[in-house]
C-alpha cells in the first residue's frame, strides 16, 4: 500500500486528521447542536442557531444526511482497507469524538426524518436508507478502531 511506501503520509494522516473532525463539527453545528468535551469549540452568542433537524428546510436536512452518508462511507473504507491508520486517529481522540457525535447527531436526524411529512414518500425512504447506512457504516468504523487500537495488541 502506499503508506509502506512513502511512510510520510503518517504525518499527512495526522495533519489531515483534525479537518476530519471538523467535518462531523459542522454537522453538528448545521444542526444546532453542541460539541461536548475535547471536541468543544466555544460559541459566539451571537451565533446561536435556532435551526434544529426537525425544523431545517427539506433541502438542507437531504444535504446533510447526504454529507454524513459520504463521510462516514468514506471513513469507513479507508480504515477497513488501511487498519494502520487506527493508531494515528486514537491519537486525536476519534473514538470519543465519534461516539459524541453519534450520540448527538444520530438520534435527532433520525427523529427529524421520521416526524416530517413527506410529499413523496421515496424521499422519506431514501433519507432513511442513508442515515441507516451512515449509523451502520460509522458503527463499523468504531469497530475497527476498537479492534485495532485495544484488541489486536492484547492478542499479540
Amino acid at each position: 500500500n502506499i503508506f509502506t511506501q512513502q511512510p510520510s503520509y503518517f504525518s499527512d494522516l495526522d495533519e489531515t486528521l483534525p479537518t476530519v473532525l471538523q467535518v462531523f463539527n459542522n454537522i453538528l453545528h448545521k444542526c444546532g447542536l453542541q460539541c461536548e468535551g475535547a471536541s468543544a469549540e466555544p460559541q459566539k452568542l451571537e451565533e446561536r442557531v435556532n435551526v434544529t433537524p426537525g425544523n431545517m428546510a427539506l433541502e438542507e436536512l437531504k444535504d446533510i444526511v447526504l454529507y454524513l452518508c459520504d463521510t462516514c462511507t468514506t471513513l469507513w473504507a479507508f480504515l477497513d482497507v488501511f487498519p494502520l491508520a487506527c493508531q494515528t486517529f486514537q491519537r486525536h481522540e476519534f473514538c470519543y469524538r465519534l461516539a459524541s457525535f453519534y450520540e448527538l447527531a444520530i438520534p435527532e436526524l433520525e427523529s427529524a426524518i421520521k416526524k416530517r411529512h413527506f410529499e413523496d414518500n421515496s424521499v422519506f425512504a431514501d433519507l432513511w436508507r442513508r442515515i441507516s447506512h451512515s449509523r451502520k457504516k460509522m458503527v463499523e468504523a468504531f469497530h475497527i478502531l476498537i479492534n485495532q487500537v485495544c484488541l489486536q495488541p492484547i492478542l499479540e
